[in-house]
């Protein structure tokens, strides 16, 4: 039913074709959840991975200002 909802609320758009980054944002989501559980049970490891994401969004930031 949700994907015939969507079909009809999309129609034949550019949206509903368009596929390219949806499995980059997954992972992106999927680690954000497994970093959040993580630092629910081992509270120590938060600055660690504070860090790692910090880190991450350097490099992002600077590959998409370098373009």
């Amino acid at each position: 039913m949700k994907r015939r909802f969507m079909r009809i609320f999309l129609g034949k758009s550019r949206l509903w074709r368009e596929t390219k980054a949806q499995d980059l944002i997954e992972y992106a989501l999927l680690a954000g959840f497994m970093a959040v559980g993580a630092g629910a049970v081992v509270p120590g490891i938060v600055l660690s991975m504070s860090t790692i994401f910090d880190t991450v969004y350097d490099a992002l930031l600077t590959a998409v200002n370098a373009n």
